[in-house]
């Protein structure tokens, strides 16, 4: 099989299912991929080959959706029983999962083959995938540039075509981001659709979700179709609606309401080649016969960042402490990057009132959006407000650390609340889209439309009101028609 890289997942699954190319040979051929490529992209950071190859000779499942089809899954929060979970932290690396996390377990019904976990920085609290412990990952488009993150192992291999599609996770742009600078589909599913039991009732205060990033949107809905439902002791729950994800994004989209801003959402200033991806996209949906205004809804910018910031600090503190807890030893600075360690001495010293406000904060942010969904069918903005940026360049230098140590190590609130005022304007200047979705529950999804001058990917933002991703899947089924990305190849495939 020459063209194992041009077939998206449910096509793999389809020469399956018809017996056209056994498992074995499917993953052969993604193997063969992942030792060629991964040295240049370092997506790859726990190889399974073994245990694949023993599933696929004893493949049984050829009715399965994703029949056969070689899978990645990201190195945080879904277990996979035999292998560690490390959340890219030196002190987890070690320590095998017991059991597998309900969200796994649907991938394997699926008919996933699970042949590695993919790099992500520590804790999945960066937009970027530099982590210490297994070093940064690399752009397929430009293996100089950042692929964003956190679920940035993923979006290189899906984009170096390693596999169609590979897990994620998102809990502020982390499968949005990834899938904006390498070029892909990816979407934030609505708070509640996908399980992320048994061993946490929700991530991040319900701000992270999981889902795949993949190269068709017809994988994305398919694969949602297998993941949406409860799992035991969910604390919340959605509708699951009329019909399945992948009818929906078959079916004809019609024509929407749909409101649009070039501004950064959280941020000062959008970049002049993300602001035109808005615009173009603005005018190829109106050629589509869909209504386009200029409209956006009108929130306190400063105080929903820090809002957003304040409630990770405090599951930071909390993930280290469990870190230390599952390692069986006393939390220490030097076994984290500084980073985290500062993120987690701000979550420490926040007060339960704070932290009170900030949740509170969001959830007023989701009856705003709740109202402006009443007028628009969807909101468009671009999906980052700068391009991918080089490898190294929005790591956190040395002097930045250095006084947000200090800072929180300051005994006074009032300081510490300085020190977070100063990281809501800074920390998410490059990517203030997508965080907002989080904070609402909305679903939100980003597509490859168009490039920058350079040629390198720039995703624009779809959202939609909470438990839509149906209108999502009909409308970017649409647009991929019109603008069919997959002809597109990135540099390192050229």
């Amino acid at each position: 099989m020459d063209h194992y890289s041009e077939y998206d997942a449910l096509g793999l699954a389809e020469l399956v299912q018809q017996r056209h190319i056994a498992p074995i040979e499917l993953l052969e051929l993604a193997i063969k991929q992942t030792e060629a490529l991964n040295p240049h992209l370092n997506a790859v950071i726990y190889p399974l080959f073994e245990r694949a190859r023993a599933e696929a000779r004893n493949f049984e499942d050829y009715s399965a959706p994703f029949a056969g089809v070689p899978f990645l899954i990201k190195d945080l929060i879904s277990s996979y029983a035999g292998a560690p979970t490390s959340a890219g932290c030196k002190i987890l690396q070690s320590i095998n999962a017991e059991h597998d996390s309900e969200l796994v377990t649907r991938f394997k019904k699926a008919g996933l083959l699970i042949f590695g976990k993919t790099n992500t920085p520590e804790f999945g609290i960066m937009g970027i995938t530099e982590p210490r412990l297994f070093g940064a990952t690399h752009n397929p488009w430009d293996l100089h540039k950042s692929t964003g993150g956190s679920s940035g192992g993923s979006a290189a291999a899906v984009a170096g075509r390693l596999v169609p599609m590979a897990h994620g996770g998102d809990g502020g742009g982390s499968i949005r981001i990834p899938s904006s600078y390498c070029g892909l589909v990816g979407l934030l599913p609505s708070r509640g659709r996908n399980p992320i039991g048994p061993e946490i009732g929700e991530a991040w205060g319900g701000l992270a979700r999981e889902h795949v990033l993949t190269r068709s949107v017809r994988d994305s809905a398919a694969m949602l179709d297998c993941l949406a439902g409860p799992d035991d002791g969910l604390p919340y729950g959605i509708e699951a609606g009329t019909g399945s994800f992948l009818s929906a994004a078959e079916a004809t989209c019609r024509p929407l309401k749909i409101a649009y801003t070039t501004d950064a959402l959280y941020g000062a200033e959008a970049h002049p080649e993300c602001v035109s991806a808005v615009e173009k996209t603005v005018k190829l949906l109106e050629d589509l016969g869909h209504t386009v205004i200029q409209d956006r809804p009108e929130f306190d910018r400063h105080l929903l960042a820090k809002s957003y910031l304040q409630i990770v600090c405090a599951w930071v503190a909390w993930e280290i402490a469990e870190s230390a807890k599952k390692a069986g030893k006393k939390a220490e600075k030097g076994d984290f990057e500084l980073t985290s360690w500062v993120m987690g001495l701000v979550g420490q010293k926040n007060s339960g009132f704070e932290l009170t406000k900030a949740i509170h904060a969001g959830h007023s942010a989701a009856r705003l959006m709740g109202e402006f969904h009443k007028k628009y069918d969807v909101f468009l903005t671009a999906t980052t407000a700068r391009p991918a940026a080089e490898i190294g360049a929005l790591y956190p230098s040395g002097k930045d650390a250095f006084s947000m140590s200090i800072l929180a190590a300051l005994p006074l609130r009032s300081l510490l609340n300085q020190a977070l005022d100063a990281l809501a304007e800074e920390a998410l200047s490059a990517t203030p889209n997508t965080q907002l979705f989080n904070q609402t529950g909305q679903p939100a999804m980003t597509l490859p439309l168009f490039e920058t001058n350079d040629k390198m990917p720039v995703g624009v933002q779809f959202a939609a009101a909470y438990g839509n991703e149906r209108l999502l899947y009909s409308l970017a089924r649409q647009l991929e028609v019109a603008m069919p990305w997959h002809k597109r190849k990135p540099q390192l495939l050229v």
